[in-house]
């Protein structure tokens, strides 16, 4: 089995190499980069699986590296932020991170929350392709065509996606939800879960106007609404 590779982009040094130890004892392949300048040649010379990625950095903040990124790749990003306020977490998930951890946190629930963020990469291994109306999911090559026109998704916005397609008629709980998308249970990630609702809805308009793609069920939670063209 191929060794998963994390870049840690860190300016803390003792949190760095604290986060390094967990993962390589876990068997993960890690490098370290301080400075946010560094981070977008690093990952186009040898792209990583993950990247864990500070929001404060020196040389270019974690936002604007998150944006970068996501121009020429869907790897998955975990942004490490110690601010507070709810905004900026928001702000990480429009840019197109697939989650977020708050310091302090614990590096065991770093380990956890990579290895779930990395599950959502894997292609599952039931039903390659999965179709409603114009939309199609090819699980194995991980890629969604909207009226034959590919969109690019995140590994959470492709994970979500796929959970409401493999059952389009159920309505899913923000709960259950975070439980099939992020891979655990954790007080606050409902919101996580909006956000990424939020950016599948718009990539999906733009390619089938007029049709808002999952719907609102209030006070239950969420549900596929595609029509056939």
């Amino acid at each position: 089995m191929t060794q998963n590779h994390i870049l840690i982009v860190e300016d803390e040094q003792k949190i760095a190499d604290l986060i390094q130890d967990y993962l390589q004892q876990d068997g993960f392949g890690t490098t370290i980069v301080s400075r946010g300048d560094m981070v977008l040649p690093a990952v186009k010379k040898s792209p990583p699986d993950l990247v864990l990625l500070d929001l404060m950095l020196p040389g270019l903040d974690g936002m604007s590296i998150c944006r970068e990124i996501r121009k020429f790749s869907h790897l998955p990003i975990i942004m490490l932020t110690a601010k507070v306020e709810e905004l900026d977490r928001l702000l990480g998930l429009e840019m197109g991170a697939d989650d977020y951890i708050c310091k302090p946190s614990s590096p065991r629930e770093v380990v956890a929350r990579v290895k779930a963020v990395l599950r959502r990469t894997r292609p599952e291994p039931l039903e390659q392709k999965l179709v409603q109306g114009p939309i199609v999911l090819d699980t194995d090559s991980r890629q969604v065509t909207v009226n034959d026109t590919q969109m690019t998704l995140t590994p959470s916005e492709f994970k979500l996606l796929q959970v409401f397609m493999s059952a389009p008629s159920k309505v899913f709980s923000r709960d259950e939800l975070v439980q099939r998308v992020q891979g655990y249970d954790y007080e606050g990630y409902d919101r996580t879960v909006d956000s990424h609702i939020k950016n599948l809805r718009k990539k999906i308009g733009a390619l089938l106007p007029g049709q808002e793609a999952i719907a609102t069920v209030y006070g239950v939670g969420y549900k596929l609404n595609i029509t056939s063209p």
